[in-house]
């Protein structure tokens, strides 16, 4: 019998997405059951399986201590919470705010990728060439 799908299952896949689209960004399986989100195979999320209650877990070296003032977080397990970490459960009945949980995706993933894939993201564009004008100036003597 194939699964339901939960609740959660849109803002699982609105994460994993937004996680997927960052420079090196990839899928990670350390355990069976796993799907987390790795850059330079080093995680920078781990989330919930499909079919279950949204829970994530991020490092967030700059704002973990406000994180962890929300009802619905507290210091990942396994001693990551010494280093930053924070991990986030939801009810069934929750609706997880996916724009905070896209900045922690951010802030981990600019935490844990390689210093040239970050720099990636705050590169400027190239600046616009103007048009090439098809009348010469005039010659100054």
């Amino acid at each position: 019998m194939a699964k339901r799908r939960h609740r959660h299952h849109a803002a699982l896949l609105a994460l994993r997405a937004f996680g997927l689209a960052y420079p090196g960004a990839h899928t990670k399986s350390p355990w069976p059951g796993h799907l987390d989100l790795a850059v330079a195979d080093k995680t920078f999320a781990y989330l919930s399986v499909e079919g279950e209650p949204l829970q994530l877990s991020c490092k967030l070296p700059a704002s973990a201590g406000l994180a962890l003032t929300l009802p619905f977080t507290q210091p990942a397990a396994y001693g990551l919470g010494k280093s930053g970490w924070v991990s986030a459960q939801f009810k069934e009945a929750d609706d997880p705010p996916v724009e905070l949980l896209k900045q922690w995706l951010n802030e981990s993933y600019r935490a844990q990728a390689p210093k040239k894939l970050v720099k990636q993201l705050a590169a400027p564009p190239p600046p616009a060439r103007p048009a090439a004008s098809k009348k010469k100036a005039p010659r100054q003597k």
